[in-house]
């Protein structure tokens, strides 16, 4: 056996102690994380020298190396062939699989007769393997929680294929933070077979404790809970496992509507509009700023424009936002939105995009809040995102359709579509009537 590499000790992250550590060379063959980073759930504050989170660590790493030989041994990957095949065979002989260990309770009497009925009329060679598909033979595989994000990727596979790999990290690492830390909250990995709801109010109501002490909101211990409640779920269901749904009923609160600050007119013309005060920051970035202003893009649609998607030369200049590399928030969010004012002035000095920020949305609202902040240009909490808001809140006051609304924002339509709704030309009108005056250059 490889040397053990050396005792894990607890590292201090966002206020938290935490196991932080590289897969080992020897696994790194079945283990697609180059870094594991598990919480123990222990603040700092309360734990300084860490003497609690010491034994915690060491409690999580023994965890990971008992996941890691069993990997090594083929254990898990052994069992998940021999139940795949199993499954396949009876799906193809027209019959749905059920483990024997639950046939009698899942399979009526005409079910079960009609199964031994074909194996007596059967003559195929591999007697053994005809059984075991037909009669359950292959009991399921011991998946464990660590198994969930690897098993999600594969029964989710065409749907993540449209992301691109910025995207697909980002999805990622949510992920699997919230799956690292429900297997600490929850007392260490454990077969699926073995958790129960018990485990999962006892993870909730620490999570209750967070939001109502406000470290955390409400959204955010649903999301902590919800992301690993779907790839539990489709897990069960794409295996067959056959297990209750143990995360039933287990959101921790309904998330309070908290209204997302918006500009105003004045302060966007007279403080964002105003020449030159913004030339502190990089001309990619300003002028994405300048381009939200008149269209209400999200940041990510703006960072994603390519060449073929800004169209300067017609007599209606628009850029289109549509899947191109990159997943798209929603369908609704495909669109066409006419250049005005700042907007056209923005995308006429950068016609081919904005390569700098090209799929990296977080960094350039990074970059900008950073610099809004230190210009004192951010009231109220806003932000570089509060200019998307504003843009609704100017079509509105202007007493826009509200489907017209929804197209310039992409977002879903109140009502069924019908017909391809307003042409470039009409939506260029709306625009023009709420555009403010743009600064003597971007």
């Amino acid at each position: 056996m490889p040397p053990r590499p050396l005792a894990a000790r607890p590292n201090k992250r966002k206020g938290y102690w935490y196991l932080i550590r590289r897969v080992p060379a020897e696994y790194a063959h079945l283990d697609n994380r180059s870094l594991i980073q598990l919480s123990t759930g222990i603040r700092v504050t309360d734990d300084p020298r860490g003497i609690r989170a010491a034994r915690e660590v060491q409690r999580l790493d023994e965890v990971l190396h008992t996941y890691w030989r069993d990997l090594s041994s083929g254990k898990v990957s052994d069992a998940l062939e021999r139940f795949d095949r199993a499954v396949a065979d009876a799906r193809r002989y027209g019959f749905a699989y059920a483990p024997a260990s639950g046939a009698p309770i899942s399979l009526d009497i005409e079910d079960m007769l009609r199964r031994f009925e074909f194996l007596a009329a059967s003559k195929r060679a591999d007697v053994s393997r005809t059984v075991t598909a037909v009669l359950g033979g292959a009991e399921p595989p011991g998946l464990r929680l660590s198994d969930l994000l690897t098993e999600y990727k594969r029964i989710i596979a065409v749907d993540l294929a449209g992301k691109s790999a910025a995207q697909m990290d980002r999805w990622e690492i949510n992920r699997q933070t919230a799956l690292d830390n429900f297997i600490v909250g929850t007392g260490g990995d454990r077969q699926l077979a073995d958790l129960t709801a018990d485990h999962i109010a006892t993870y909730r109501d620490a999570l209750r404790t967070r939001v109502a002490s406000g470290e955390i909101s409400a959204d955010t211990a649903n999301k902590a809970i919800g992301r690993v409640a779907a790839m539990f779920r489709a897990t069960v269901d794409d295996r067959r496992l056959g297990l209750p749904d143990v995360f039933a009923r287990m959101r921790v609160a309904a998330a309070r509507y908290n209204k997302r600050p918006a500009y105003t007119p004045d302060f966007i013309q007279d403080r964002l509009l105003a020449t030159g005060a913004l030339d502190t920051l990089n001309e990619q970035a300003r002028r994405i700023l300048y381009l939200m202003i008149e269209t209400g893009l999200r940041p990510s649609e703006a960072c994603g424009l390519k060449r073929d998607h800004i169209h300067l030369s017609g007599p209606v200049p628009y850029i289109e936002v549509k899947p191109d590399g990159r997943e798209i928030k929603t369908l609704s969010s495909a669109r066409k939105i006419p250049l005005v004012g700042v907007s056209l002035m923005a995308m006429q000095e950068q016609p081919d995009g904005f390569p700098r920020y090209w799929d990296k949305g977080n960094s350039l609202s990074a970059a900008v809040n950073k610099t809004l902040d230190t210009l004192n240009l951010r009231p109220d909490g806003t932000s570089l995102y509060s200019l998307r808001h504003a843009f609704e809140d100017r079509l509105m006051a202007a007493a826009a359709p509200e489907n017209a609304i929804a197209d310039f924002m992409g977002h879903e339509r109140a009502r069924p579509r019908y017909g391809d709704g307003l042409s470039l030309e009409g939506k260029r009108d709306w625009l023009v009537g709420i555009a403010l005056t743009p600064p003597a250059r971007v």
